[in-house]
């Protein structure tokens, strides 16, 4: 009888054992995951900001040289001027989305640390099996 109860007490302690395990792994992946999202949002943030004012200060000088520059040969050759920033305008703009394009693909992926905590994990199950 008291083999039977050690035996069964064995096998309970290591299943409970286990799971305390697993479960520690689990809740430090979504500790992990936790701390990237959160840092993942704050520079989403500060990229929105830095964006935003960019934006609203680059058309701010946009506008205003151009009514500066179109006032300056209103005279002479205004359609000129306003078909040339026209055109500048628009090749400015495609440098600008070719840029941002390559920004983008060099971002790092989000959540890259706790999907290599899972692969390192993964790969340690395989080697003790």
């Amino acid at each position: 009888m008291d083999t039977a109860t050690r035996s069964t007490s064995g096998v309970l302690g290591a299943l409970r054992a286990l799971g305390d395990g697993l479960l520690g792994g689990v809740q430090r992946r979504l500790e992990l995951f936790s701390i990237e999202l959160q840092e993942e949002k704050y520079r989403l943030l500060q990229t929105v900001v830095w964006v935003g004012a960019a934006v609203f200060l680059a058309m701010l000088a946009v506008v205003f040289s151009s009514l500066a520059l179109v006032y300056l040969f209103w005279d002479s050759a205004r359609l000129a001027v306003l078909g040339g920033l026209a055109v500048f305008y628009t090749g400015a703009l495609a440098v600008v989305l070719l840029v941002l394009r390559r920004f983008l693909r060099h971002q790092p992926s989000p959540f890259a640390a706790t999907l290599h905590e899972f692969g390192k994990d993964r790969e340690c199950m395989r080697k003790e099996n």
